[in-house]
């Protein structure tokens, strides 16, 4: 290679490619000399800031440290540059940079606390002040990080400082919550332990009241006008009377509005108070203001046995003139709390203290009283020589609480006693069970649900004032009365003067019961199902004896209405058995438990089948077959009747889809719909979504309802009623005549047929009654145009009866029984027994 002349060219090259390398090479000389003089004003204005200063990569690793921050951490630079930020910080979230960029990348700076660490392990707190950087070309950022810790020992001597004054301090943000309260505001306040200081200064607990006894509005206190005119309110006397402890206190108080840097108006406003209560104690003042909140003062010099009162203790004591001493002041009370306030009187000036009294008695005037009576030694009296306190009116507040007390022991609607109130009166007897002698009589009202369903609450509560009233007439002076809840009632009665008491009471509610109720022009034959229970046989604690009282009532309701029934073990044993079937009925879907049978529905002239009603039958593992009168009625009760409805309802059009695909056409098959079930969901879309699941048109389905659909004239009945008769579903009311009958709604209603209930078919042709009722139901089916379906046909008499009639089709054992899904399809396989759509 070729030699270079000193100015760095070639000798061999020409003379102006010479001078063009020659020139580069001074300039590329020039440039390394500026950037190293650039290096260098960085590095000492990069070591000058006093505070800590990092250079940090988009990831957080550390690029360059100033001198400070070596200083700071007490590490060199080489343990920190080329480290992630982590290394001064352990606590930092992995994604700590995150939010860092989200503000730098808006133009923003981010400004942090956080709590940096040394060399050493030890911590000091930082303020930390972000900003964009362009470090060798890359995009960084620059961070500084300020020592907190000299400004935290200022501000915890600032709080010492706070909580060590005798001045009560509280500071309160623009919006008036309290931020801050030093020890002597939570004293001269009153709040002790367990207390939260900002439900402790509700404003709705205190009344406030300016130097001339003026109640204030919130906008007219101190640190109110303080924040609202950036101005200090100086010295301001206030009035605070407590609500509940009745204790009034009074402060001057001065709000001084406090402004963040750069703010227009104050951030928050700190109010310096002092308590000088006892400042004021005999000032007319005092007494102004003390005569608003109704609390009067009063003082007893024992020395020279003198009393002096207030204007407003005179008036609340009603003397006719001020009592000259403590005899003449006591002479208003009664005998027992006059020797109560002249011991507790006595005990201050023995030892010292105060008390607390309340006390009974009578004005001037004849007017009886109560007071409540604060004394106590005066502050450095070493004699106690002067006894001072308050005396406040509080017969408002007795009278409210006789009154409450009695509200709360009272059933507002009957005036009888409460649930709670006899479940004390309960217990109280129940004591000493073994010697109790209490009997219980649990009373519950049949038929009231129907007063109350057609008539309307308003009947309904007319109804139980007036059984409330007929019950206590028939108890008198016997037992006492209560009414526990709804239509349900207890008496509780003596047994230690005659053991057949209760059923002596137990008749005589019936017999009161005895004449109808009447609510304008309407009128109803209300009767009652009695439970009655005993101490100690029946039960030792409250809640067991009404249980078993209970048990008998359920009994007796369902035997027999209008009668009593005694508790006894096989109740409780049938009582068992219920809650057995109840429990296993909750899990018999779940289980398979279910099947359904079919009873043919048959044309009474032609002997074909024209439809099916399915019935539900119950196989359980534990229990084994169960009747369905059984074990719907619990259903019913407990609302599983909606689930097993929902079931019954899928697996009979399941069924009907079933025969449909074997060839025997399409079958319509009728089921039963509670009320629950049919208040209780969207009945129309189920059924809706069923047919389409199974490709069924709605002619397939049959829902049956009782007559308790008949009362319910809601816009929502009636809208189900016509979505499910656009799907082409027959709707029909089952057991017509047994219940409401209510035509007038039964009129309203787009429904397509009857039901006769079998408990009329049985006793035909041969019983009057029962031949008038099905004559009775039949007229108005022809008369509305509705079908007609007689149940119960077991006799050939009955069928020829019903043809006679105009009834068209019946079912019943005459026909056949409720048929396995095999056995009905082997029915409609037969030529005579081909459903028919007659």
């Amino acid at each position: 290679m070729a030699s270079l002349d000193k100015a760095g060219a070639d000798p061999a090259l020409d003379a102006p490619t010479r001078t063009i390398m020659t020139q580069a090479a001074a300039l590329l000389r020039a440039t390394i000399t500026q950037k190293h003089w650039a290096l260098l004003r960085y590095r000492a204005l990069f070591d000058a800031v006093p505070d800590p200063v990092s250079i940090l990569s988009e990831d957080g690793t550390v690029l360059d440290l100033n001198k400070a921050g070596m200083t700071a951490y007490k590490r060199p630079r080489a343990a920190i540059v080329g480290k992630n930020i982590n290394v001064l910080n352990p606590e930092l979230p992995h994604d700590h940079m995150t939010p860092v960029w989200e503000a730098l990348n808006r133009g923003d700076t981010y400004v942090i606390e956080v709590t940096n660490m040394r060399g050493d392990g030890t911590r000091f707190p930082v303020e930390v002040h972000s900003a964009n950087f362009v470090f060798d070309g890359r995009k960084s950022l620059v961070a500084v990080a300020r020592d907190l810790s000299k400004r935290r020992e200022a501000e915890l001597r600032y709080r010492e400082l706070m909580e060590v004054i005798d001045k009560g301090i509280l500071v309160q943000n623009s919006a008036r919550d309290i931020v801050y309260a030093n020890r002597a505001a939570m004293r001269i306040f009153g709040i002790g332990e367990g207390k939260r200081l900002a439900d402790e200064l509700q404003l709705d607990r205190w009344r406030i009241v300016d130097e001339h006894g003026h109640e204030l509005s919130s906008e007219a206190l101190p640190a109110h006008r303080a924040l609202q005119t950036g101005q200090v309110v100086e010295s301001m006397l206030m009035g605070l009377y407590h609500r509940q402890s009745k204790q009034l206190i009074w402060l001057t108080v001065t709000s001084v509005p406090q402004f963040a840097p750069g703010g227009e108006k104050p951030a928050q406003v700190t109010s310096i108070f002092s308590d000088v209560t006892a400042l004021k104690r005999d000032s007319a003042l005092f007494d102004r203001a003390q005569s608003l909140a109704h609390i009067g003062g009063w003082e007893w010099d024992t020395g020279r046995d003198l009393v002096y009162l207030t204007d407003e203790a005179i008036r609340i004591l009603g003397a006719l003139q001020p009592p000259a001493n403590i005899e003449e002041m006591l002479s208003c009370l009664r005998d027992p709390d006059r020797r109560r306030f002249r011991g507790a009187m006595q005990k201050v000036v023995d030892t010292g203290g105060g008390f607390d009294l309340e006390l009974q008695g009578s004005r001037d005037d004849g007017h009886p009283f109560w007071i409540r009576v604060i004394g106590e030694a005066e502050a450095g009296d070493p004699s106690t020589s002067r006894i001072t306190g308050t005396l406040q009116d509080i017969s408002a507040d007795k009278r409210a609480e006789e009154t409450l007390r009695i509200q709360a022991r009272t059933d507002p609607l009957t005036g009888l006693m409460n649930r709670d109130a006899v479940l004390n009166e309960l217990g109280t007897r129940l004591i000493d069970p073994v010697h109790a002698n209490v009997a219980l009589l649990y009373i519950d009202l049949d038929r009231f649900k129907t007063v109350n369903d057609v008539l309307g609450h308003s009947a309904g509560d007319e109804l139980l004032m007036q059984a409330a009233a007929r019950i206590q007439g028939a108890v008198g002076t016997e037992g006492l009365v209560a009414r526990f809840g709804g239509d349900e009632f207890l008496v509780l009665c003596d047994t230690s003067g005659d053991a057949e008491q209760p059923e002596h009471l137990a008749d005589a509610v019936l017999a009161a019961f005895a004449d109808s109720f009447r609510f304008d022009k309407d009128e109803f034959a209300i009767t009652a199902s009695i439970g009655i229970s005993r101490a100690p046989e029946d039960g030792v604690r409250p809640q067991q004896l009404i249980q078993n009282a209970d048990i008998a009532m359920y009994d007796s309701k369902h035997r027999a209405r209008n009668g009593w029934q005694a508790f006894t073990p096989d109740l409780a044993r049938r009582q068992q058995d219920r809650l057995q079937i109840e429990t296993q009925l909750r899990r018999a879907v779940d289980n398979n438990e279910f099947r359904l049978v079919y009873q043919p529905q048959v044309d009474l002239r032609r002997g074909q089948i024209v439809a099916a009603e399915a019935l539900i039958r119950w196989q359980n593992h534990q229990l084994g077959e169960l009747r369905p009168d059984l074990f719907i009625s619990h259903a019913e009760t407990t609302g599983d009747i909606v689930r097993i409805g929902s079931w019954v309802l899928r697996e009979a059009c399941r069924q009907v889809r079933e025969w449909h695909d074997m060839g025997l056409g399409i079958v319509r098959v009728a089921v039963n719909v509670s009320y629950r079930q049919f208040a209780g969901e969207d009945l129309a879309e189920n059924v809706r979504a069923v047919l389409a699941e199974y490709e069924l048109p709605g002619a397939a389905l049959e829902l049956e309802f009782t007559e308790r659909v008949l009362i319910e004239d809601a816009p929502a009945t009636l809208k189900t009623f016509a979505e499910l008769r656009a799907l082409g579903v027959l709707l029909t009311i089952d057991d017509f005549g047994e219940g409401y009958s209510a035509l007038n709604y039964l009129r309203r209603l787009p429904i397509h047929g009857l039901k006769l209930s079998q408990l009329f078919t049985e006793g035909v042709p041969n019983n009057r009654s029962d031949v008038a009722v099905c004559q009775a139901v039949s007229a108005i089916a022809r008369s509305l145009g509705l079908g007609l379906v007689a149940e119960g046909v077991e006799s050939e008499a009955q069928r020829q009866f019903l043809l006679q009639l105009g009834v068209p089709v019946g079912q019943g054992f005459l026909f056949a029984p409720g048929l396995t899904p095999d056995e009905f399809a082997s029915r409609l396989r037969s030529p005579e027994e081909r459903v028919s759509n007659g």
